[in-house]
This record gives C-alpha cells, structure tokens and sequence, in this order.
C-alpha cells in the first residue's frame, strides 16, 4: 500500500492499521536489536580485535552516535516525504551496517565502527518514524496508548532475544578463530533488517504531516556538531586525559554548538524543533527525566556487559542470561503496562519505573565481581527491566500525547534524540568513570610495588625472547596490557610451559581484575544515584495529572 489515506480516523482500514502496527514493531525490534548486539559480545570482539578500552566504548557507541544526532531530522523527513519509505529505508541501511560487521576482518575495527555507525543511521531513521506512523493512525488515547505498549514490547522483547540470539551464534564454530563466532550475530541482525523492509513495504500504510514542515540545515548541523563533540569528549577523556587540549575542546564545542543551536532555533520560521514544546510542563519534565533516566538504564546495561563479558570473562551464551533478565520484564509487563498509564498519574508510573531502575543499580554495586554467580546479578536485573518498562511507555505516551498530532513527528523526534542521548551518555559516561578510575587504581599498585614493576618490565620485553612462530600471539598480549585495564585483565596470568606446566605470564591479571571490579561498581553507584534524582523530579514536578489530561486531538487538515 503506497497511498497517504486523507481520513482522519475510523474509516481507516483496520487491516491497514494493523499492518502499521507490525511494520513499526518489527522495525523498532530489529533497531534495539542492533543496539544490544555489542552487550554480549563485547569480551569476544575485545580479544579477537585486540582493541583498546575506550575502542570498545566506541564500538558501543558507534551505533547511538548517529541515532542521537539524526532522530529530529529523519523526525521532519518522515513528516515531509512519507514514513512508510523512511522506515523501509532505514530497515535497509541496518542490513547494510549488519552485514559490514559480519565481514569485519581480523584488525578491522574502522570496519566494525563504521557498519555500527551506518546501523546507527538506519535505526535513527526507525525509532521516530516508528512512533509517529503509530501516533497518526490513532484516535483517542486509548488506541495510542495500546499500540504505544505493543511499540515497546517490541523493543524490550527484542532487547532480551537479541542477547540470547547473539550468545547462540557466538558459539557457532569458524574457520576465522576461537572468537571469530561474534560476527554471526551482525550476520542475523542484517537478515532481519531485510525481513522488516519487506513487512514494511507489502503491509504498512503510509502517512504524513508536510503542513508547515521543512528541512532546517543550520539547526541538524549546529546540534550534531554539539552532541558529537560533548560524545567526544567524554569518551576520550579516560584515555587522553581530562586536561588534555582535545578534551577540553570538545566541551568548549559542545557548549558554543548548543548556544548556536538553541539562537538559531528561535530564529528561523520552520525549525528542526520549536522550543516552545518545552514550555508544556509535562514535555519538559518527562524530557529531562528521560535523559536522566536512560543514562541510567544503558549505563547499567554497559556496566553489565563489561562485568560480565570482559571482566569475568562468560562466555556470551552465559552473559546473555544477564541480558535475559534485563530485558524479559518488558514481555511480562506487557498485559498490565497499558492499564497502567491510562489509569495512574505520569509522575507515578515514571517515578516508579526510575526508582525501581535506582533500587537494582544499588544492589549491583554492592556485587563484586569476585562473586561469579550469574544468579547474585539476575534479581536487581530483573528489577532494572521492570523500571525500564514502566519509564519507557510512559515517557512515549504522555510526550507524544502532550502537542497536537500534527506535531507527533517534532514531538516522537525530540522525546527519541533525548531517549537515545541518555542511552549513549550511558556507556561514555559510566565507561569513562570506570576505566579512569580503574587505570588510577593499577598506576597507584604499580608505583607502591617495585617487584610489580619489575615483573611488568620483564613482560614487555618478553617478545624479543620468545621463537619467532610464537612472536605475533606474544607481541598481540602485550598490545593489549599496553591498551588500558580491560587489556590488562583480557590477558591470562600464566601459560602452558614448554612441558604444560603453567609459568607466569600477565603480572597485572590480578590487579586489573580487582580495580576493574571495583570501578564498574562504581559506575552502577553512578547509575542508581542518576535513577533516584529522575524518580525524585517525576513524583515531584508531573503532580496528579493523567494521561488523559494531555491527550491533544488531531489538527484540521493533517493527512493519515
């Protein structure tokens, strides 16, 4: 179906409708998909590729970048040109990213990062489409809200089978290497990708808003040069130094972007977003509460994965469970999440999802990572997931239903750049923490032991003393204890001797593993604090109101 139908409401075909809903749920699926692919691989790809600490947290990071800076335009294309073509499109570019990671070759981290980033691109393109397709070929509020919960089951339903599905193929056997295996999850998230472009284009109807809509330049590129240089910084500075001119710069460009931003916005006739969206109190709040709130939950993911598959080592089949338990709340609440927003206050729903997500970070942080039991971790997981679900229905609901539906697009667009800037703050943030704080740690062993020292030494010079069939795997340690502290922990601390018995090898095995465990428990100390303060500003500044009480009827003249 290519046709924009031009009824506003029940003489839609319902067929029609439903045919939107799967095509915006597979969609959204197949983009959270993408997004927690690195979670349970994120050990394998760290010693097959040998990257660097803050590589890996670009890795991660590759794939929000591009879904941060990109989700208010493709907000405004979907509006202007059709959504139904956007989606099918950005289904497409995530087959592209997928299958560039799945042809990732030894070495080829720049392969990896820029088939995340080509992902990223496609999914910036699905997650506000997805809404706004939604938020048009509804009525009233209960439909919204209904097709909204079936929006985000989706998502959190994809965000618990795409761990388990990665930690499956990992295990598959390839002629690559022992960790080779992780390129078949990329493998999978590329044929789903094709399968949602076909749902896409066969079942899904098309619609759009063009009425006062344009393209603003000035404004994509003023607030994509300021979120990257603020990523940027914050990334590198664990690994340049927080002083560092680089770093430093990248604050003064992100402040400078972000004024230029926020002047041009108020200036031009048809901006990127009207700024005076934030003068509706219950937009603003559920903004700022999902900024906060989102660093707190992907920032908890992230900590996870790197506990899980980088520091204590599982296997990904074994770090899915982990993701399992994250994300499994989103299927089980599905029934009851509906009823819940349409029967209680925002600043309830929002500020128990928050505070049940501040509440799991708590008690991981009091976990170290010397207890290895996947089941000390799986009960505040599972209390995560289910403040997750709570916060991310909600928030959807009441910023979309807070503008006219004219503006579902501006509206789903903005609400999903400050979603997904929360989510990629999560990892940069949290992983700057920890790896400063983790490095700090080692440094200060180091100076305070010279026998340590002296090991080190030894083992840096240890390639020049080893046959040259040995020397690549030798010099390939040492590049990875030289990277930072999750190098310094991937490396064993004895290997096979000459007649298998174990010699000593990695002098900071030991050192890494504890300043690590103690640094990611503080990134989840991090989190939790970040949880309470969006639980604080939900209960406190969203009042009584209801869901109902925002609900804006469609605009005369919009086209569904």
């Amino acid at each position: 179906m290519s046709e924009t139908v031009a009824s506003s409401g029940p003489s839609a075909p319902a067929e029609l409708r439903r045919g939107t809903l799967v095509a915006a749920a597979a969609a959204v699926a197949v983009a959270q998909i993408g997004l927690s692919i690195p979670a349970v691989i994120n050990g394998f790809i760290n010693q097959d590729l040998h990257t660097s600490s803050t590589t890996l947290t670009w890795i991660s990071d590759a794939f929000l970048v591009p879904v941060t800076l990109l989700e208010l335009s493709f907000g405004v294309v979907g509006d202007l040109f059709g959504r139904k073509r956007l989606l099918a499109i950005g289904a497409a570019l995530m087959a592209v990213g997928g299958l560039l990671g799945f042809f990732t070759p030894s070495g080829g981290t720049g392969v990896l990062i820029t088939g995340q980033v080509v992902s990223g691109i496609g999914a910036a393109a699905i997650f506000p489409t997805s809404i706004a397709m939604l938020a048009a070929g509804t009525q009233n509020v209960r439909q919204r809200a209904q097709s909204i919960s079936i929006w985000a089951a989706a998502l959190t339903g994809a965000g618990f089978v795409s761990p388990v599905l990665a930690g499956l193929l990992a295990r598959i056997e390839h002629s690559g290497g022992e960790y080779a295996s992780w390129r078949y999850a990329f493998l999978a998230m590329a044929v789903l990708a094709v399968v949602s472009c076909v749902i896409t284009l066969v079942g899904a109807q098309n619609s759009s808003a063009p009425l006062g809509r344009s393209l603003d330049w000035p404004g994509q590129i003023t607030i994509a040069v300021s979120l990257f240089a603020l990523l940027y910084a914050v990334i590198q500075g664990a690994e340049d130094g927080w002083g560092s001119l680089p770093v430093i710069g990248g604050f003064v460009v992100a402040v400078v972007f972000m004024a230029l931003f926020v002047v041009i916005e108020r200036r031009v006739d048809r901006p990127l977003i009207r700024l005076e969206l934030f003068g509706n109190r219950m937009f603003t709040v559920s903004a700022v509460v999902t900024v906060v709130g989102m660093f707190a939950y992907l920032g908890t993911a992230y900590a996870t994965s790197i506990r899980l598959s980088a520091i204590q080592e599982y296997t990904p089949l074994v770090t899915s469970i982990g993701f399992f338990c994250l994300n499994v709340m989103g299927v089980v609440l599905f029934p009851v999440s509906t009823r819940v927003v349409e029967r209680f206050s925002p600043g309830v729903v929002l500020g128990t999802g928050m505070a049940l997500i501040g509440i799991g970070d708590f008690v991981l942080a009091a976990i170290p990572a010397t207890n290895l039991s996947i089941a000390a971790v799986a009960v505040p997981l599972l209390v995560v997931g289910a403040g997750f679900k709570l916060a991310v229905t909600s928030i959807t609901v009441v910023a979309v239903n807070s503008v006219p539906t004219s503006k579902a697009g501006m509206a789903s667009g903005a609400t999903s750049m400050l979603r997904d800037g929360g989510l990629t703050l999560g990892p940069a943030i949290v992983g700057a923490i920890a790896l400063t704080n983790a490095a700090n740690a080692i440094n200060a062993q180091i100076a305070s032991s010279p026998s340590l020292q002296s090991a080190l030494d030894a083992f840096y010079a240890s390639p020049q003393h080893v046959p040259p069939a040995q020397r690549p795997q030798v010099e390939a340690a040492v590049h990875a204890v030289k990277s930072g502290p999750l190098g310094q922990n991937g490396v064993p601390a004895q290997v096979p001797g000459p007649d298998g018995t174990p010699i000593p090898f990695n002098p900071l095995k030991d050192v890494a593993f504890h300043a690590l465990s103690h640094a990611y428990s503080l990134g989840y100390l991090v989190c939790g604090i970040a949880a309470a303060v969006a639980a604080l500003i939900a209960f406190t500044m969203l009042g009584g109101r209801r869901t109902q009480d925002v609900f804006i009827e469609p605009e005369a003249g919009e086209r569904r």
